[in-house]
């Protein structure tokens, strides 16, 4: 990662994150993107090591989410305007949607076992 070098807890929080369920590419882009008011995608790409359709991809997953929003900056002459992107949701509140959602498969898992457990004991 180059020079915008991820923080020791940006780097654990993605980590934690990725543990959580959330992919790699929308972790990373996330966690960068949160400590800057907007960053363009190729900072995203420099600062996280992810390529141009990984980062293309996360934006949009965040866009569509709800957590991340974008805007054009026109470039002098011709040629495709820079994107740049900002969080519209605070971190935190981010977060706990994340944790909302963990929560819900932890029940959904702790339902699942305890059927397993009953046919087990009905089956023998």
């Amino acid at each position: 990662m180059a020079k915008n070098k991820l923080t020791k807890q940006q780097t654990e929080l993605i980590e934690r994150l990725k543990q959580a369920g959330v992919k790699k590419h929308v972790a990373l882009s996330l966690v960068y993107t949160a400590g800057k008011e907007e960053a363009t995608r190729r900072e995203i790409e420099v600062a996280t090591g992810l390529k141009q359709p990984e980062v293309s991809i996360a934006t949009q997953e965040m866009r569509l989410s709800g957590w991340m929003d974008k805007r054009d900056i026109m470039k002098e002459g011709k040629g495709r305007p820079v994107h740049c992107y900002m969080l519209v949701k605070p971190l935190k509140e981010i977060m706990h949607e994340i944790e909302t959602e963990e929560r819900a498969r932890i029940k959904e898992m702790e339902k699942n076992l305890d059927a397993i457990h009953k046919l087990v004991e009905k089956i023998g």
